[in-house]
This record gives structure tokens, sequence and C-alpha cells, in this order.
């Protein structure tokens, strides 16, 4: 393995100067850094007046770092360690876990009842399921080859009590393989082909399965400013949505609101399986507290957690909170790396690192022949709400479902205060029926007259206006008081199942007919 010597620190970025016959660092390479063995990756190899050098960012505070000190390589790129550990905790921005670990031990000593299914002489292909582990209520972790791994079995352990590390499988020619697999966080898992997206993510928010609605496999974006709700919904969407895991990063936000979530799940009953909410949840948190380069990594570490079980054939929503921690975190590193900025100090690489965070979305077969999905929903941050800023202009560019939070429904306690003149969504003829989709043409199109007659009443005043305009106004009050408001703190009112919002769209289309509004 290559070993070095720190040659100078700035901030979270650490120089390099490799020591001679002991290999060479790489690209994406973890290291271990000084005394206190500190987490690093690779990020940039160049040509310095001291010769060769590894410019290293740390995923640690760097306090107490001094020059000359050792760094060694690993071999092994930036990975996550999938195994029936991750459900129900929370972890931080590289995977390490963050809570105690159940009965006291660790996740490397924990024994699991696994039931293996195959047998001796039987064929695995590329990422073929081999075993299952009991891992909460809601979920059951499926042990897999690695992709591109195939074969026949020449040796099966029976079932029983295994820890993540002890070998369960042998295949010819391949070797031993345990319930854990590493995997590197910044490479795609591969899948045997990406699927169309015709299935609804059931929110049970109103304004989004209704108006705005999202496939499985699809991405969205939320952008709103201080104030407007972006958390609170996402909390919503985690809670309700009907996807079988949940992926909540939490990216450079309050650690109260991390906690919050933790204290919160763990009371929260889920209504699809009757367990705890943390039994289909996985938390990812970097706080704006922790080191900045593991927020840039929490991304990327959520992701491949998802696309592992995604493999196993689950359909996983990915919800991250947000996405401009995450983009502020790229420009802090950039500039520590004296790249050239590009619009706002941001690096001119923003626009390509978004369009790779939302492309390893998707709904697809599996190379083990299983389906699963990837949503995600990432939340945009703009500095006073201003979304003509770089972030939010190219996530526009990648996503095709567009929530805008608006701050003056915000302060009207209009929740979830999705604005409906902004927003869009692409996916409204794959996954509505044609006659909701007929309804909801005709609630926007209350809703656009709404906006253009209150510009007139605005100078006449409300009471001069025809009885046709002031009937516009009437029905439209009731569509935002009765349909796109909706109260999460109200048992009744929180989540509204699908076929319950196709009547009530039905009602008010007839309400609207009868009216002579349009």
């Amino acid at each position: 393995m290559a070993t070095g010597s720190i040659w100078g620190i700035n901030g979270a970025v650490i120089h390099v100067l490799p020591e001679k016959n002991t290999g060479e660092f790489f690209i994406s390479e973890r290291v271990c850094i000084g005394e206190k063995q500190l987490a690093g990756e690779v990020v940039s190899l160049r040509r310095g007046a001291s010769g060769e050098m590894a410019v290293v960012q740390v995923y640690e505070s760097t306090s107490g770092l001094r020059p000359n000190e050792k760094v060694y390589g690993t071999g092994q790129p930036l990975s996550i360690c999938l195994a029936p550990v991750w459900v129900g905790h929370i972890f931080d921005g590289i995977g390490r876990q963050l809570d105690k670990v159940q009965n006291g031990s660790v996740p490397g000593e924990k024994k699991w009842a696994v039931r293996l299914l195959v047998k001796e002489g039987d064929y695995v292909p590329e990422g073929g399921i081999f075993a299952e582990v009991t891992e909460t209520q809601a979920i059951t972790y499926r042990a897999m080859l690695p992709p591109y791994i195939s074969g026949k079995i020449r040796a099966v352990a029976k079932n029983g009590m295994y820890t993540i590390d002890e070998n369960l499988i042998e295949i010819e020619g391949a070797g031993a393989f345990p319930l854990k697999q590493d995997y590197p966080v910044r490479t795609s898992r591969p899948v045997r082909e990406r699927l169309p997206l015709i299935q609804p993510l059931i929110t049970g928010q109103r304004v989004i399965d209704s108006l705005f609605p999202i496939a499985k496999g699809g991405v969205a974006a939320m952008p709103g400013g201080f104030g407007t709700g972006k958390t609170m919904t996402q909390h919503q969407l985690t809670k309700w949505c009907d996807a079988d895991l949940i992926v909540y990063i939490g990216c450079g936000e309050r650690g109260n609101e991390m906690a919050q979530v933790l204290e919160e799940f763990a009371q929260l009953t889920d209504p699809r399986t009757g367990a705890s909410m943390l039994a289909r949840t996985i938390l990812i948190a970097n706080t704006s507290d922790m080191p900045v380069a593991a927020r840039e990594a929490s991304i990327y570490t959520g992701l491949a957690v998802a696309e592992g079980y995604c493999s196993m054939g689950y359909h996983v929503a990915v919800m991250a909170d947000s996405t401009s921690r995450w983009a502020e975190a790229l420009r802090e590193i950039s500039g520590r790396l004296q790249e050239m900025p590009a619009e706002e100090g941001y690096p001119a690489y923003l626009a390509s690192r978004l369009a790779a965070f939302y492309q390893r979305a998707g709904y697809f077969e599996n190379r083990n022949g299983t389906r699963g999905s990837i949503t995600i929903i990432g939340a945009v941050s703009p500095q006073g709400a201003d979304f003509s800023e770089p972030v939010t202009v190219n996530t526009k560019r990648f996503v095709r479902c567009f929530w805008a939070l608006d701050r003056r429904l915000a302060y009207g306690r209009h929740f979830p205060a999705i604005n409906w003149n902004d927003s869009y969504s692409d996916y409204v003829s794959a996954v509505l029926p044609a006659n909701v989709i007929e309804n909801r043409r005709r609630i926007l199109e209350i809703l656009t007259e709404e906006g253009r007659i209150l510009e007139i009443a605005k100078l006449v005043g409300t009471q001069d206006l025809p009885q046709a305009q002031q009937e516009i106004l009437h029905v439209a009050k009731i569509i935002r008081e009765t349909f796109l408001q909706q109260n999460a703190y109200n048992a009744a009112d929180a989540y509204t199942p699908f076929a319950k919002q196709v009547e009530m769209l039905d009602a008010l289309s007839s309400l609207i007919a009868k009216g002579g509004a349009l």
C-alpha cells in the first residue's frame, strides 16, 4: 500500500508527499491519516516543487495534525459496508454509526439468524441473492453476490447464527462470500435495464399526488426560502409515501432537526407495517457543525446504501435535505483546492455533479432479476428565496418534478406551501388516470384565473367585480382551503388515500361545472 507524509495542511485539505518504493496513491482512494487514523480520500494528484503530491480531503477535524505525520493508503476507494446494520439507525457522512448498537454489540460482532436460499451445486447469477436476514420488522436484508460475479456453489453453510464477516457460500473460481458486501459510494451500482417510470409514488399529500405527482424512480426538487416548510414537507413525505425504505440525508442541517427526526420516528407507528417508522428508515446525518468534507460525501453514502437495497428488490425513496448545503460544501472544498471558481464562487463542475446525483434515480430491473426503484427528492435552500441562483437553476435542468415552496403561503399558514403557479410535473400523463388529468386541468385553470382576477381586484375592489368572476374567486378559495391545504397534526387530514383524492377531485369538478366557472 502507498505511504506518505503530510507536507501541508489547509483546513480539511492536506497535501501528502508519497514515500519512495511504497506504491502510488490513486484518485478516490481512502486513506488513514496520522496517529488518530483520521479518514480521508485522495481527490487530486499533482506535481509540485517537492515532486509528486497527493491532495487529500479529510472527513474529520484536522485540529492537532502536524507536518510529517504518516498517511497510509488502504488500496480501496471510499466504500460502504452493505450489511443488515443500516435500517433503524443513524450514521455520519461516511457511514459510521452514531447511535448505540442494539444489545451493546458492534455491527461486526452481533450474530444474525441467517436463512440460506441456495444449496451446493446451484448456479448463482451476477448479484444473485443467496441468503436472508430479518433486519427489522419491515425490512428483510438479502445477501447478494457482488456485481459481475456468478458461478456454481462449491460449498454452503447451514442455517444458523452468523456475524456479517463469516463466510456463507463458496463459488467455484470466485472465492467465499459473507453477509456483508463492500461497494464504492461514488460508483453507480450496475443494473440489467432501466424501466419506464409509470408507477406513482403515493405520498398522501393532495397537492402532490393529484396536481404535481412523482413516479417511483423519478426525481423532484423542492426549493424554498427560510421558513417555507422544506424540512417539514420532507418529514411528511418520509412518514407517508409508499416506498419500502426511506433514506433520509440531513446534509448541513441543524443538529436539533436530526435529533427530532430520530426521536419522532422512533415513537411514530408506520401506517404500512404497524411497526416503528425507524423500522424502514435509514438516517444519514452531517449537521452544520460537522466536518464540511464529510458533508460532500454524505450524499454519495446515502445513494450507495439506497442502491444496495434497491438491488434486493426494494422501492427506496431518498430525501436529501438540502442539496444547497451540499453545493456549499463543494464550493468550500473547491476553494481550498485552489480551483477556478464559476458563478457565485461555485465550482465549474457544479452542474455535472448535480446531474450525476439525480441520474442515479430510476426504476430498474436488477442483475439478479428483481425489480426496484430509487426516487430522489432534493430540497433546495436558495438564499433570499432567489430561484435564479446557480443551485436552483442547475437543478431544474435535471429534474422532471418541481415543487416550488412559497413564503407568502407559508406565512399565511397554508401548508404544504407549494405554489401551484410555479410548480410543474412531467410525470402527469404517465402516472395519472385520464379522468384525474381532466379534473386537474380544470382546477389549475381556476387557480390561474383567480390570480388574474385578484390583480384586477387590487384596482377596482372585489365587490365591484362581475358575478362570474366573484364565483371563480369563491370556488378557488374552496379548492385552496379544502383540497390543497393539509394539516400535518390532524390524524384525519395528514394523509389522504389516492382513491379519496379522486373522489374529492370529482366533487370539486362538479362544483366548477354547476357554478359555471369554466
